[in-house]
C-alpha cells in the first residue's frame, strides 16, 4: 500500500513540475492552453496529495513533495528558461534534498 502511495507522490510531484513550468508560458492566464495546463496540473497534484495521506504521514509527504518539487522546477527552469542557479542556491537545494533523507531515512515518524 505504502509503495502505490509513494508512486501517487511522484505522479503528483511530476504533475506540480509540469504545472508550474506552465505558469510561466501562460503569461499572467492571459493564454488559454498553458492556463489550462496550470489548473489541471495543480488539480492532478492536490487529488493525488490527498490519496497519499491516507498511508503516509502529513510532514513526510509534504517534505518529499516540496523538496523534489524545488530541484526539479529548479532543472527545468535551467534547461527551458536559461535560468542558471547560483552556487548559493545549489548548496540550500542541496539541504533540502538532505532533508527529505533524513527525515524518510532516519526519523520515527516516516513509516520504515
Amino acid at each position: 500500500m505504502r509503495s502505490s502511495a509513494y508512486v501517487l507522490l511522484a505522479v503528483a510531484i511530476v504533475a506540480e513540475v509540469v504545472a508550474t513550468s506552465a505558469l510561466r508560458a501562460s503569461e499572467g492566464f492571459s493564454r488559454v492552453v498553458p492556463s489550462v495546463v496550470v489548473v489541471i496540473g495543480y488539480s492532478i497534484l492536490f487529488y493525488l496529495l490527498s490519496l497519499t495521506l491516507k498511508s503516509i504521514p502529513g510532514g513526510i509527504v509534504y517534505a518529499v513533495w516540496s523538496g523534489a518539487g524545488i530541484v526539479l522546477i529548479t532543472l527545468v527552469a535551467a534547461l527551458l528558461f536559461k535560468q542558471i542557479p547560483d552556487l548559493p542556491a545549489v548548496l540550500g537545494m542541496g539541504l533540502i534534498v538532505a532533508d527529505v533523507v533524513v527525515l524518510n531515512v532516519f526519523s520515527k515518524v516516516s513509516p520504515h
